[in-house]
């Protein structure tokens, strides 16, 4: 065997004998396992105290990352920004208080209309109109209710009465015939205004001045133009105070999605590195020289050979290269080994670096079904003989007792 793998094992046993523990290394069970089918006790404790170990370690991880986590968390919180708050539109016009009355008296827009009501309609209207030149409003709202109730099909009655209404600042009054105004005709021009000039009343801007412009449309006068001038300014100043929070808000949401990208980054960055140091720590705490097998690349035995070779090869291999049968070696071997081998183990003047420099059998190591067919020949010799027919196994076992045979 090599002279520094020799030394490396050499350091191995002695760092064994001075700290049991090192055994507890979950990659050395292979080895714990060997020593014990040899006879050998390992203390109870070394595997204890390996587990207390690990555990403890991860834990104490665990507490670092999460107090990475949580901070990465913190600084993402600490840059939230606080709830927007719109500030008031600073608008310009007078407005009044709604008008909270019982809604006036209508009529039924179905009823059937004789032609003598239709002309009693147009007498109370006309004294409607002679009570408003005089300056009379609500002598001049009676007289257009009772011509409403006397023909409750005629747009221009709610018009009228809703343009009254305005004159007595009474806005919702108003708006509620300019509705009833407009169902009855979708195209009146009295209605738009009345209902526009009345939402202007009650500084409903933005409405007012929809129905002001249909107003115009259809019938446009200097009145509606008037009113115009005094609503659209309003109007302009709230489509842009809109403008302005929706940017704020659109800003505020595309941080908010760029602060979870950063979280996630965060987080997956704390993961990684979680990762990395648990696998650094493993690879310190393993012990020197064997790093999870035999120096010299034997992880548990040779490679791709689980758990190495069993104790006590019962004989050897039968008919092997150097003469050893059942039951011993007529060469010197043990009983129970390979030729010129120690009791129960491995031939002592094998040279290991033969096996591990030759391709063929290093490659075969890897093979599933050559390392079953080795193992089973290992366990029981005598079923050597059910693959000498197998074109795969049989010149690796060949060539095995070649590497194993004794000095000639």
């Amino acid at each position: 065997m090599d002279e520094a793998k020799l030394n490396q094992l050499k350091h191995f046993v002695e760092q064994c004998k001075a700290d049991p523990c090192v055994l507890s290394d979950p990659s050395l069970l292979f080895f714990r396992d060997y020593l014990e089918s040899l006879g050998a006790t390992i203390p109870a404790h070394s595997h204890s105290h390996g587990d207390s170990k690990s555990k403890s370690y991860v834990v104490e991880e665990s507490d670092d990352d999460m107090a990475d986590t949580e901070a990465a968390q913190v600084h993402v919180e600490e840059e939230e920004e606080d709830e927007i708050i719109e500030s008031d539109v600073e608008l310009e016009g007078d407005t009044v208080e709604p008008d909270n009355e019982p809604p006036q008296k209508m009529g039924d827009a179905s009823a059937e209309v004789s032609d003598e009501n239709r002309e009693a309609s147009q007498a109370a209207k006309s004294k409607a109109v002679e009570a408003i030149s005089e300056g009379n409003l609500e002598e001049a709202i009676e007289h257009l209710t009772e011509a409403i109730l006397l023909n409750p099909t005629s747009a221009i009655m709610y018009g009228t009465r809703a343009s009254v209404y305005i004159k007595m600042k009474k806005p919702n009054a108003a708006i509620r015939d300019a509705n009833a105004a407009l169902e009855i005709n979708p195209d009146s021009a009295k209605g738009y205004k009345s209902r526009g000039i009345a939402r202007a009343m009650l500084g409903h801007w933005e409405e007012a001045a929809k129905d002001l412009h249909l107003a115009s449309k259809l019938d446009y006068d200097e009145e509606i133009s008037a009113v115009l001038k005094k609503v659209e300014p309003n109007v302009h100043r709230i489509e842009e105070h809109r403008r302005k929070y929706d940017r704020l808000r659109k800003e505020r949401e595309d941080k908010r999605i760029e602060r979870q990208r950063q979280r996630r980054r965060a987080e997956a960055q704390a993961a990684y590195d979680k990762a990395k140091k648990q696998e650094q720590s493993s690879s310190s705490r393993r012990p020197g020289g064997m790093p999870g097998g035999f120096p010299g690349g034997m992880p548990g035995g040779f490679p791709g050979m689980p758990g190495g070779f069993p104790a006590g090869m019962g004989g050897g291999f039968p008919g092997g290269a150097s003469g050893g049968a059942s039951g011993g070696s007529p060469r010197g071997g043990a009983p129970g080994g390979f030729p010129g081998s120690t009791p129960g183990g491995v031939p002592g003047n094998v040279d290991f670096s033969k096996i591990l420099n030759d391709p063929e059998l290093m490659s075969a190591f890897s093979d599933p079904e050559v390392m079953a067919a080795l193992q089973d020949v290992m366990k029981n010799p005598a079923n050597l003989a059910k693959h000498q027919a197998n074109p795969k196994v049989a010149p690796i076992i060949e060539k095995m007792m070649g590497k194993f045979g004794g000095p000639k």
